[in-house]
């Protein structure tokens, strides 16, 4: 029965020996009573899971679950409602055009049903949930192991890939609940703030609309354009800056690997477990109560990602308010919304529990604030520069203060040059200098207290607003004052030296950033050393 089926290594004698062992010592595992039938029903359960995914996570019955609730009470979209859409659609990106100085998408927005929706945006769902449920199956498997007596332990070997997956179906199908829920709230694909939606695709679902307008008193065309407007100034932004899009993800996963689970808890319910009747562990992954408090360290990944979210509804909001300014209830309608995201609801609730992440941008008013000082301080196009590369980006502090950005572009704007910082100082002496700082650079092994420059630099976005970002010397071209040059970078937190971008002598088609600092630097180095090739 088990042939083909990936990590199926027990045999029948197995199973009666693992029935036995656990019937007859009421110390394995806390009593608990399996017999091979029990057992095998289990593993029949989990052929399906482990046929569809290599590491025992049931995704498949995530979307199973999803749709089903997605089109229990889902309605297609008629003529009239595409037609309606479709116009607020065209208007709304008229008037964006004006607003804005990213271009329009190229693909056409998209009218789409609540399944649509599922199949559109789970791909991404499974990339941010991963760690978790990776995590949880994990310490299902480590708590039956230290609840198993020591004769038990080799079986337990050969069966715990199965054994693993009892906790990745369960948190599978969990999920697709919790999606297939969101799917009954969303209104647009930007809606949850994280780029759920295919890159470059904008899309309203009709039906949760017209949900959305119900009883607010506020005409539908007037609600539709606005909406529009928001869906695309959020698909704009993502397409145009690709490297936004696998930052966020990056951030939102980086949160979701470090959480763990609550392992006493876990052993607590295994002493009890029951693989047929597993309601307990269900109701424990779906109230999070797995999942502890947050360490510092997902704090500050919070923090960091929040700030990241904030940054981008708020572009979003004060570019959909200029585009729909011409509107008479422009103000009850941002309001509306507002206070919408800010409520949340019961399955934005649910994601949080079960993942452990709440996708609110909770600055999201200071940031509005600072991104409409920059557009009446320096226009619109130097601002939608900002989003050209990440270190262009404002900092958690532009949030709290924009002057000093302001001041920055300003005096970008009249030409004249920045006041030097601490790295333009450092950069300065490096290139007059190339052998100051030794073969090493300054930081003796290349290193400092938060890890190697290298595997900063590494880690770093490589993608500008259009595609891959040339960079301006072969991998590993980092000798002495190269590697000065980079250590100096990752210790500032990726920040470049100024926010101009003013063109430096280097080869034509280097990126901004680090990667031309340390171009510049290397081919200096190199022309004081030339029998020291760099590459």
């Amino acid at each position: 029965m088990f042939e083909g089926m990936p990590g199926a290594s027990i045999d029948p004698e197995q199973l009666r020996r693992l029935s036995e062992a656990m019937g007859s010592d009421e110390a394995g595992l806390g009593g608990l009573q399996i017999d091979p039938a029990m057992l095998q029903q289990m593993m029949q359960q989990m052929q399906r899971a482990f046929a569809a995914s290599g590491d025992g996570i049931a995704w498949d019955a995530t979307k199973r679950g999803a749709l089903h609730i997605a089109n229990q009470d889902g309605l297609g979209v008629t003529t009239g409602q595409k037609a309606d859409l479709d116009q607020a659609f065209a208007l709304a990106n008229l008037w964006l055009t004006e607003a804005t100085a990213i271009s329009e998408l190229a693909e056409t927005p998209r009218v789409i049903t609540r399944g649509d929706w599922v199949e559109l945006t789970l791909p991404v769902w499974q990339e941010l949930a991963e760690p978790v449920a990776t995590s949880i199956a994990d310490a299902l498997i480590e708590a039956l192991r230290g609840q198993a007596p020591e004769e038990m332990q080799p079986m337990l070997e050969g069966a715990g890939r199965l054994i693993r997956g009892i906790g990745g179906q369960l948190f599978a199908a969990q999920f697709g609940q919790v999606i297939g829920k969101l799917s009954l709230e969303v209104v647009s694909g930007g809606d949850v703030g994280v780029p759920v939606m295919p890159a470059g695709t904008a899309a309203i679902l009709p039906q949760n609309f017209a949900d959305l307008g119900r009883g607010l008193e506020i005409p539908d065309d007037q609600l539709a354009i606005y909406v529009a407007a928001r869906e695309l100034a959020h698909a704009r932004l993502f397409r145009h800056a690709k490297w936004l899009r696998l930052q966020v993800i990056a951030q939102v996963t980086e949160y979701a690997r470090g959480v763990d689970v609550d392992v006493e808890r876990l052993e607590e319910m295994a002493s009890r477990f029951d693989p047929q009747n597993p309601s307990e562990l269900r109701e424990a992954i779906e109230s999070g109560a797995l999942l502890p408090q947050q360490s510092e360290a997902q704090k500050r990944a919070l923090t960091r990602l929040e700030n990241l979210l904030a940054l981008i509804e708020g572009w979003v909001d004060v570019v959909t308010a200029d585009a729909t300014s011409r509107m008479p209830d422009l103000e009850r309608i941002a309001e509306t919304i507002r206070r919408r995201r800010a409520a949340g609801g019961p399955a934005e609730d649910a994601l949080a529990a079960l993942v452990g992440l709440q996708l609110r941008p909770r600055r999201l008013r200071e940031a509005a604030a600072m991104w409409r000082a920059v557009t009446e301080a320096v226009g619109v196009s130097a601002r939608d520069a900002l989003w050209d590369y990440p270190d262009l980006m404002p900092e958690a502090s532009d949030i709290d203060d924009p002057s000093a950005l302001i001041a920055r572009l300003e005096a970008k704007a009249r030409g004249d040059e920045p006041e030097p910082d601490e790295m333009d100082e450092a950069l300065a002496q490096l290139l007059a200098d190339p052998d100051a700082f030794g073969s090493e650079g300054p930081g003796g092994d290349g290193s400092d207290a938060e890890g190697t420059a290298a595997d900063e630099w590494s880690d770093g976005p490589d993608e500008g607003p259009e595609g891959p970002r040339a960079v301006g010397a072969p991998a590993g071209c980092f000798g002495g004052a190269g590697l000065a040059a980079r250590d100096v970078w990752a210790r500032r937190g990726g920040r470049g030296p100024r926010a101009d971008p003013a063109p430096w002598p280097v080869a034509p088609g280097v990126a901004r950033g680090p990667e031309r600092a340390v171009a510049e630097v290397n081919a200096r180095s190199q022309a004081a050393r030339p029998g020291r090739p760099c590459g």
